[in-house]
């Protein structure tokens, strides 16, 4: 692309959006910015840009700007199949996002991280570990920082560590990074992918356009993951808890990349199997980093999570409150309830994703689970599942508010309260931050 002398239509403004927007006009492009959503934020945002320089398209508009564009930048909140991007590839126009869009501009290693669950705390992990180290380094992309927002920060001295999302990928084609990661795939986003087998296509795609001098990080103990091996050039160095495998594992007590002993598993804080995957693959990117086995083992020991992932919050009348918001689908759920030690009165509720709840209210049967308090929009679908799963321990509520009073009434001392909600925010919240904010809120003010 010739930013100077090709025309932009960005669609959608969000933190995405916006961010591609001003990297475009940076860069002297003649920039379309469009929105469907009427809010006052979108609004205020829409302005600020049209006051550097972009041309704000109205709905009415839109078809006519088609024709006159060369390239559609697409946020991931819009679907591929709306009928933006639809108007668009039938004009032949060229489709890209924003992640796609700092791809091509950028100069330095990028190592990008997909996978259902355990991204933003590989990434996060990563980070800290390059950060102690002293590698230069940014940290971007779904976890909450457009990559086009740190282009400018970054030489070919700097490594980029970028979460990717499903959505991102949708508009993903020619993105390639040095080192791609997947950590994991299971049931998610089936309400925007339609099945399982588009979902498991679109993680692929990171791997797609890796080089022969490039490397795929794959997990070894996850079946699926393991296949992704057949659909890349790059070199496939695994991860595994369970295995031996060729990169980074665990084996009586110690961490291991390629043989070499890395750092016993007794020196981590991080509790929980998923965390264990998390740190292996942080492990044998930071391997392939060429960092040092004392910097690794030093910057995963101080790591102390993340927020909204199994965060402790307080302790009152001798029940603990864990915030885990960041669980928007049932295997996350599932994790969480595996790191609890004590029975769990379990939050569960939000907006539905499409997914199948019987196969998790069949674990909580299983589980130590004290009570499930069901809220929120897909209540209704989860009463139903929890029903034909034969569990019967479960209570329902309006919404997240009226769900952790009704979580503190049914809570003993010696119990948790774990908010791990299975589900998308978006009945009652802008995201699962605003959800867990909320929720250690209220429970702030519980003695």
């Amino acid at each position: 692309m010739y930013l100077a002398k090709d025309v932009f239509l960005v669609a959608g403004i969000s933190r995405s959006g916006i961010a591609a927007t001003e990297f475009l006009l940076s860069h002297g492009a003649k920039c379309y910015i469009f929105d469907e959503l009427v809010s006052e934020t979108v609004s205020a945002s829409m302005s600020a840009l049209a006051a550097k320089g972009a041309i704000e398209v109205k709905p009415e508009e839109i078809e006519n700007i088609i024709p006159l564009i060369d390239v559609l930048v697409l946020s991931p909140g819009i679907p591929i199949d709306n009928r933006v991007p639809i108007a668009a590839k039938k004009a032949g126009k060229r489709i890209i996002g924003e992640m796609e869009l700092a791809g091509l501009y950028s100069t330095c290693p990028i190592v990008a991280v997909t996978g259902t669950n355990g991204k933003t705390t590989t990434c996060s992990l990563i980070s800290d570990i390059l950060q102690t180290a002293g590698v230069k380094h940014i940290l971007a992309g779904n976890i909450g920082v457009p990559f086009t927002s740190k282009l400018s920060e970054t030489d070919e001295n700097t490594v980029a560590v970028t979460e990717v999302s499903s959505f991102q990928l949708e508009t993903m084609h020619s993105f390639s990074p040095h080192i791609a990661v997947v950590t994991n795939v299971s049931e998610d986003h089936l309400s925007r992918h339609y099945n399982m087998q588009n979902y498991v296509y679109l993680k692929s795609k990171l791997l797609f356009n890796l080089k022969e001098s490039e490397f795929a990080v794959l997990n070894y103990d996850d079946f699926i993951v393991r296949g992704f091996s057949e659909k890349t050039k790059g070199n496939v160095v695994y991860f595994s808890a369970k295995e031996k495998a060729d990169g980074a594992y665990l084996q009586d007590g110690v961490i291991y990349f390629r043989g070499e002993a890395v750092m016993e598993r007794s020196l981590i804080r991080l509790g929980g199997e998923h965390n264990l995957y998390n740190i292996l693959a942080a492990v044998a990117v930071c391997k392939l980093l060429k960092l040092e086995n004392n910097v690794i083992a030093e910057g995963i020991i101080g790591f102390k999570g993340i927020k909204h992932r199994i965060e402790y919050i307080k302790t009152a009348g001798g029940v603990d409150y864990y915030n885990d918001s960041k669980a928007t689908n049932v295997d996350s759920t599932l994790k969480a309830l595996e790191a609890m030690d004590k029975p769990a009165v379990l939050l569960l509720g939000g907006k539905d994703k499409g997914q199948d709840y019987d196969g998790l209210f069949r674990a909580c049967g299983e589980k130590n689970v004290a009570k499930v308090i069901l809220y929120g929009e897909t209540r209704y679908k989860m009463l139903k599942s929890a029903e034909r799963a034969g569990f019967e321990n479960f209570c329902v509520a309006t919404d997240l508010f009226a769900a952790t009073h009704l979580a503190r009434s049914e809570a003993k001392a010696g119990q948790c309260v774990l908010l791990s909600p299975a589900c998308a925010s978006f009945d009652e919240f802008t995201g699962y931050e605003q959800r867990g904010d909320k929720f250690a809120e209220i429970v702030g003010n519980f003695t």
